[in-house]
């Protein structure tokens, strides 16, 4: 999928950019902050009702009346395609209280694969899993699990990270298709008014304060059809079989990204500068929701600084420009290093810099070591030490030769 696709299935902003949509946000708003604050007092209560009560079909339906009181509204279709002899439901993920949504509807438990365990993990609604790290370990246990009798069915999420799920699905992984068979896909959607279900890297309880505060969320829950593995399929073939059924089923692509493309893409996005920082001026309205898209000129010209500590000899203007585009200092000490950006004005730049803009278009043996920094900050860091070492050297050699001055000693 190319990068406007993975652009599309994450949202990383929490309002929308529609100025009428932003208007009645802020028109809403004060309803909203009342709903939050009686909706967490009432939330405090579905919490103690669901500790009293034990698992049963009351308990069940007295939460999810509360929970719809909360703004989380459940509908669910095919409830007849729902097999109550499966072990395993697997469903896509689109929320932190996907979990907590399924389970208003049959019993399941969802292990914590990772993230807060003992009373916090408990009070989520998770089933703590002992004594397992890692994928081949947790599959050991869950095994043993789904083969006790009497166990309440699993519910995972194959994708183990969460979309906005207007695009696509998330590479299923292999390991939770090995448990047991038959399992039963499960297709989740969800939607609400004003504000996105869910941003990467907000907590669990940010996000719950977001749900309490919009008028309601509601969530689609599709049964599909137990399926099982047929002869000869691998685990992995028999994922990506489960995952096009899901993704058919909600009109969606089966993707080949995964979670740690998305972590991958939501770090490159934190380290980079958006360009409506530098283009776009909030309006009037919503300016209480809207973060300023105004440069940082304290937060710039320290960075600024910074670079013109290790090269002093490039320009202010230079510096500046290039920072504005990377938000990275370095970045900006990488970039002009190797000369990449459009070259130094002459009035602006020494006869030192001149030099060191030369070296860096002529010297092919220090050029490449950009291409070799290694993944870790410190291999970067030392390979941008040594790189800065053998340029300043160079150029203030052929800087020496080119005016005749003597060398000095030690040099």
């Amino acid at each position: 999928m190319e990068a406007r696709g993975v652009e599309d299935m994450f949202d990383f902003r929490r309002f929308p950019k529609d100025p009428l949509t932003l208007m009645l946000l802020l028109i809403y708003s004060p309803v909203g902050i009342c709903l939050l604050l009686i909706r967490i007092f009432i939330g405090v209560h579905v919490f103690l009702v669901s500790c009293a009560l034990p698992e049963c079909f009351v308990r069940r339906f007295v939460v999810r009346i509360m929970c719809s009181v909360l703004g989380m509204h459940v509908r669910q279709k095919n409830p007849r395609f729902r097999d109550k002899n499966t072990k395993l439901f697997l469903c896509n993920h689109m929320t932190e209280f996907d979990h907590n949504i399924i389970s208003l509807l049959t019993p399941c438990n969802t292990p914590q694969l990772e993230g807060s365990t003992g009373f916090v993990c408990w009070a989520r609604g998770f089933m703590e899993v002992q004594e397992a790290s890692g994928s081949a370990a947790m599959g050991d246990t869950l095994r043993r699990y789904c083969s006790t009798e009497g166990t309440t069915p699993l519910l995972l999420f194959p994708e183990e990270d969460t979309t906005n799920g207007r695009a696509g699905l998330l590479k299923f992984r292999s390991w939770p298709f090995s448990l047991t068979e038959p399992i039963q896909p499960v297709a989740l959607r969800a939607s609400r008014p004003f504000i996105a279900l869910s941003l990467p890297e907000c907590s669990w309880l940010m996000e719950l304060l977001w749900t309490f505060f919009v008028p309601f969320t509601v969530y689609y829950v599709s049964w599909l059809p137990p399926v099982s593995r047929q002869d000869g399929e691998s685990t992995q073939e028999f994922a990506d079989k489960v995952q096009e059924l899901l993704a058919s089923e909600l009109g969606l692509v089966a993707t080949k990204l995964t979670k740690a493309d998305k972590a991958e893409h939501v770090k490159r996005k934190r380290h980079s500068a958006p360009q409506t920082q530098t283009s776009v001026r909030p309006g009037p309205i919503g300016l209480g929701f809207i973060q300023s898209l105004g440069t940082d000129e304290h937060r710039l010209a320290k960075m600024a600084q910074q670079v013109k500590d290790v090269l002093p000899h490039v320009p202010l203007n230079v510096i500046t420009k290039d920072l504005a585009k990377t938000n990275c200092v370095d970045t900006t000490i990488t970039n002009l290093l190797e000369n990449k950006e459009e070259p130094m004005e002459a009035s602006g730049a020494s006869a030192f810099s001149s030099s060191l803009g030369s070296f860096s278009s002529s010297a092919p043996t220090i050029k490449p070591a950009a291409k070799t920094f290694g993944r870790s900050p410190v291999d970067r860091h030392l390979s941008l030490q040594e790189r800065k070492e053998a340029l300043y050297n160079f150029a203030r050699r052929r800087y020496i030769e080119k005016h005749g001055l003597p060398q000095e000693d030690g040099h």
